[in-house]
């Protein structure tokens, strides 16, 4: 049996052939991956990495599409999705989370709760894992100030459980996960008054739509802060907000942030993105680092 049946045939209709990234990205584009699979538990998660493996094909996993860009040419192989593993639970003072769980969904059932020490990742668009995977953070807080572990198969699909001392990780990077599909996480929180944690969730919320042009499609922040001060700074004082290329855009509301304005292309965006980092070099010296993920180029 072709290897396209086969997953069609464990899958069912959470699998589809030819479908278009772009419906499954924040930024709107991309092209289409050669087939997407929704996998709903381990077990399946397992037997996906194994056939992957043996199979020969190359394997993308998505949550909810922020922070990557995904090439015109769509991405070949196998692309899972890890947004039918969404629970989330309050035990005590803890929580756990399935990757696949919106991290704002997340941060709201631990305000509501009365558990503080995520309110600050209000708003974070992205995943669980996708939080895992880089230590998402803003307004001091990070993904891996209060984890106590997580857990995650490797590539051979053997189950790792990791505690949070045992990772290396710092500002928007995490290392030795290389190859690892994340399953699960959970944390030790502090207990709160319900209505001042929902008072600062509030106030996170607004400050980001205040300041983050949320009204169009991107894919986040485009560069990790430098050393040298915000990106956003450094981009704004080069005169660069409202730039644009094909239908990207450096935000004018935020310089940090690429834009579609409707109908972008990836290649609109990288070559946005080129431009950008010449201009700051060549003006301040400082070479930026991208912080979102680009993938099939």
């Amino acid at each position: 049996m072709p290897w396209r049946a086969e997953l069609t045939d464990r899958f069912k209709d959470r699998c589809l052939l030819g479908e278009p990234l772009s419906r499954h990205t924040s930024f709107k584009i991309g092209g289409q991956a050669e087939i997407m699979v929704w996998p709903d538990r381990e077990e399946e998660w397992s037997w996906l990495l194994g056939f992957v493996r043996q199979k020969g094909l190359p394997l993308t996993v998505l949550g909810l599409g922020s922070n990557v860009i995904v090439s015109d040419a769509g991405l070949a192989g196998v692309v899972a999705s890890t947004c039918r593993m969404c629970r989330c639970e309050v035990s005590g003072h803890g929580i756990s989370a399935q990757s696949g769980a919106a991290l704002d969904a997340v941060v709201a059932r631990c305000v509501e709760a009365g558990l503080s020490g995520m309110e600050k990742l209000s708003g974070i668009p992205g995943t669980v894992g996708g939080a895992l995977w880089i230590n998402a953070g803003a307004f001091g807080q990070e993904a891996y100030d209060r984890l106590v572990s997580f857990t995650a198969l490797d590539p051979e699909a053997r189950l790792v459980r990791r505690a949070k001392g045992e990772v290396a990780f710092g500002y928007r990077k995490v290392e030795g996960i290389s190859g690892l599909v994340f399953l699960a996480a959970e944390w030790a929180l502090t207990p709160g008054d319900p209505a001042a944690l929902r008072e600062i969730r509030a106030a996170t919320l607004q400050a980001r739509a205040d300041k983050q042009p949320l009204e169009l499609p991107s894919a986040g922040s485009v560069f990790k802060r430098p050393p040298e001060g915000y990106a956003s700074r450094l981009i704004d004082a080069c005169g660069l907000k409202g730039l644009t290329v094909g239908r990207a855009q450096v935000s004018p509301k935020h310089a940090g942030f690429i834009v579609n304005l409707g109908g972008a292309t990836a290649r609109d965006v990288m070559e946005l993105i080129g431009r950008v980092r010449e201009a700051v070099l060549a003006k301040t010296g400082v070479r930026l680092e991208l912080e979102q993920i680009p993938l099939g180029f």
